[in-house]
Parts: C-alpha cells; structure tokens; sequence
C-alpha cells in the first residue's frame, strides 16, 4: 500500500513527473489499458531482461550484475498478485537502474522508500490504468474486475494525489 511518503506531494510529483514519461516511452499503453503477463514477458524480452519463476521466501526481486539484468519472481503467486510483483520489478529496472556494482531490490522487504513507492506506482498503474478509475467504481473493480482491495484503494490514492 503506498503510504504518505516523507517528500513533499510537488517533490514526489515531479519524481514521478520524470518516471511517467519513461513508462509513457515503453509505447505499451501503460496506464491505458491493463498491462498482463504477455506484456511483461514482452516488455522484459525487449529490454534484455531474463526472469525466472521460481520458489522464493520473498515475492519477488529484481537485481543487475555485471551489466545483465535479472527478475525474480516467486512462483507460488497467483494473479493479480504475481502481476503486480512483475510490473513492480520491471519498475526497478526500468526507474533505478543501472546502478553501480551489484544491486538488488526485493518486493515486500524492508522499509518504505521513495524507489519503492515509485515501483508499486508503476506496477498499480499497469494494472489498474486511468480510464477503469475514471470509469468504475471501487466495487466494481474490486467486484467485477477482481482487484484485491487494498490495490484498488493503493490505486484511487495515487489518482487522486497526482492525477495519473
């Protein structure tokens, strides 16, 4: 759930002002249309990014070395879950890197950052998009739609905080 975060609303609006227009780049439609596993398969193999679905203590996590790229992704999730993890990894590629050295960026673990509010923004966006906020209720999503709750309200906060 994305929670207030330590910077300003403008200070994270123009972090995110930045990272929109990259998502807006990947010429997928996020945030247009909901994004699925295809995409992210699709979106990964254009990127160079090898992912692999294995069992793990943790959701899942992206990490670079030696310059390749790679995302984890614990294959005991079942949808929409596995697909929010996905896009959120993605996200950390695709905002944070390329960092120096060996990084790693583990979904669920540790405390709340400005990357990771960035990554669960990505994530919520691609699987949520603008116009099923604009044009369905809370219980529709949530009924219809089969978004867990807690996404759908992560999803209406960050529309209603930055309008995207």
């Amino acid at each position: 759930m994305i929670h207030c975060c330590p910077y300003s609303i403008s200070g994270r609006s123009q972090n995110m002002h930045f990272s929109v227009q990259k998502f807006v780049d990947l010429k997928c439609r996020w945030n247009e249309r909901p994004l699925g596993e295809s995409d992210f398969y699709r979106l990964c193999r254009r990127h160079k990014i090898t992912v692999q679905e294995m069992p793990l203590s943790v959701s899942g996590f992206y990490y670079s070395m030696l310059g390749r790229h790679y995302i984890a992704i614990n294959s005991k999730l079942r949808p929409p879950q596995k697909l929010f993890v996905m896009f959120h990894e993605f996200a950390h590629y695709l905002i944070h890197a390329p960092d120096r050295g060996v990084t790693a960026n583990f979904h669920g673990i540790g405390r709340r950052t400005r990357k990771e509010i960035e990554a669960d923004s990505f994530a919520v966006c691609a699987l949520i998009p603008k116009p099923m906020v604009e044009n369905l209720t809370v219980q529709e999503l949530i009924e219809v739609e089969g978004m867990p709750e807690d996404l759908v309200r992560q999803r209406i906060e960050l529309y209603q905080s930055l309008s995207i």
